[in-house]
């Protein structure tokens, strides 16, 4: 007869595991860092805000597309991507409004998403410019 035993986890692992559980109960995981900012102007860098406002404008001519998913880009026969909603759980964009999110740059249909992203206020069509994945906002 063959017992097979469990391997003991070590301290630092059940360490990670309790506090990945409690940072998850307590609504930690997922939160932009307490040094998150948001600028009125974009002026992080000329070319990137360039994207970003050149994005915005295809995406508007799209009429800024609600649903989640891959849409043809008419610069170079690639794709972008519509993220669909944006909660602004953070709330770091004004409170109360309803947001989408959109890519900045285009790519091949089902590659890798980058951090570049636009925030559309649905109502006002305010946008803001988030080079990081939504560690700071850049009022287009």
């Amino acid at each position: 007869m063959h017992i097979r035993l469990r391997p003991r986890s070590s301290w630092p692992g059940r360490i990670a595991v309790t506090l990945a559980a409690t940072a998850s109960v307590a609504g930690v995981v997922g939160t932009i860092p307490a040094d998150a900012s948001v600028y009125k102007s974009c002026t992080i860098s000329k070319k990137q805000c360039a994207a970003a406002r050149s994005a915005r404008s295809i995406w508007a001519s799209k009429g800024y597309p609600t649903r989640r998913g891959w849409n043809r880009w008419p610069v170079g026969k690639k794709y972008n991507f519509a993220g669909g909603r944006f909660d602004n759980r953070e709330g770091e964009l004004p409170r109360g409004a309803t947001y989408s999110e959109y890519d900045v740059y285009p790519r091949a249909k089902g590659a890798h998403r980058d951090a570049f992203r636009i925030v559309v206020n649905r109502k006002t069509k305010m946008t803001w410019f988030s080079p990081n994945h939504y560690t700071d906002f850049y009022q287009l």
